[in-house]
Parts: structure tokens; sequence; C-alpha cells
């Protein structure tokens, strides 16, 4: 049994993936900004806790991440104004912020939920309205990469609501970014927690024909 804590934990990624993680035995927390989601996130088996991260310096998301042994970044600014001043608050520096935040905790686990194709090379033009997330993600992933936690970047493409089949192909098999169904990703998350081999990889990944624990093993 592991304690983990969900970063966003009202997203549609997380209220999938706490009942995974609760059915595996461990003790989940599902962080979220609104108080009014309370019933639904404990509805799936994990414990609410209302906090805005974007207002949380590092010491009080280090009083946040006090005690647990894992941390699954699931949050992200949706878009919400003002524009681009949020995505960077949320996306990038309150995202860093938790990082360093897990280390002062010791909640050495760390996943991070990004994006197929994130990093600094990522080739949005910056006209484009996804640019301020790209030079987020790339941000944050790079922080990540860069400290000592026992860290893994999940990049899956286009987000569906397509019922889950518990195969994946990554880009390590060959795949290009395509779409997956957003229970698939919980089920990736899931099971990245719960293999060490995952730890120091980023892992780009969409539908395909291989069972998720055999994809993320190569």
């Amino acid at each position: 049994m592991a304690k983990v804590l969900i970063i966003g934990g009202h997203g549609k990624v997380a209220l999938l993936l706490a009942p995974l993680l609760v059915a595996a035995g461990d003790e989940v927390t599902s962080v979220i900004r609104d108080p009014a989601h309370s019933d639904e996130v404990a509805a799936t088996g994990a414990t609410p806790v209302a906090a805005d991260v974007q207002a949380l310096d590092v010491a009080g998301l280090t009083s946040l991440l006090a005690g647990q042994d894992a941390v699954v970044w699931s949050a992200g600014a949706a878009g919400r104004e003002p524009w681009p001043d949020t995505t960077y608050a949320v996306d990038r520096d309150a995202a860093i912020r938790s990082m360093d935040a897990a280390s002062a905790a010791a909640a050495r686990r760390y996943v991070m939920v990004s994006y197929f194709g994130a990093g600094k090379d990522h080739g949005v033009p910056a006209d484009q309205r996804f640019f301020p997330y790209a030079e987020a993600k790339a941000a944050a992933d790079d922080h990540l990469r860069g400290s000592r936690l026992d860290w893994t970047i999940l990049g899956p493409s286009g987000l569906t609501l397509d019922p889950p089949t518990g195969r994946i192909e990554t880009a390590a098999q060959g795949a290009t970014s395509g779409q997956v169904g957003r229970a698939d990703v919980a089920a990736v998350i899931a099971a990245v927690l719960h293999d060490p081999a995952t730890i120091g990889r980023t892992i780009n990944f969409n539908n395909g024909e291989t069972p998720i624990a055999d994809a993320i093993a190569r």
C-alpha cells in the first residue's frame, strides 16, 4: 500500500484514476480547488482536500504533501482566464513548486501527466493559443527531469472519453500522436506508479494493441 496524492483530483482522468488506486490498496488523497466537488471525489474512494495549488507557496505545498509516498500531477489551468497568465501560473509555476515541495516532504515518487511531444522543441508557433501551454509543460517537465525525485513523465496523445481498452502503443513502439481514452490514461498512471522500472522515463503513448503492462515495460 502507498499513500498517493493526486493534484487536480476533480479532473476527468483523476476521477477515473482514484478508484483504480483504491482498488489496488493505495490510500488516495485528491486535491481539489473547489470544495463543492468534495462529494464527487469522495465517491471514488479518495479523501478530498480543498486547496488552491496556484496560491500555495513551496512551504504550503510541502505541508500538503507531508506523509505522502507519491504525487500525481494531473492538474491544469484548462484555459481559465486570464489567459495565458493562468496557464503559466498553474501548468508551469505551481507544478514546479509541487516538485520542490515533494522533495522537501520526502514524497519521492512523482508522476507528471504531460502530453505527447512535449518539450523545448515542441514546434508550436508562438502565435497559436496552445503555445503558452506547450511552453509551460516543457519547463515543468524539464524541472522534473533535473530533480532528485523518482519521476515518470507521461505523454498521452489527444484525450477522448472512449471506454477503457487496457491497451496502448508507445512512441518506443513507433507510435505517433493520435488519440487515447482518458480511462486508459488513468490505467497507465496506476500502472507506472506500481512499476519501479518506469522511474526516470518519459512515456508517450496513444491507442494501440499492446497490454498496458507490456507497453510500459518497453
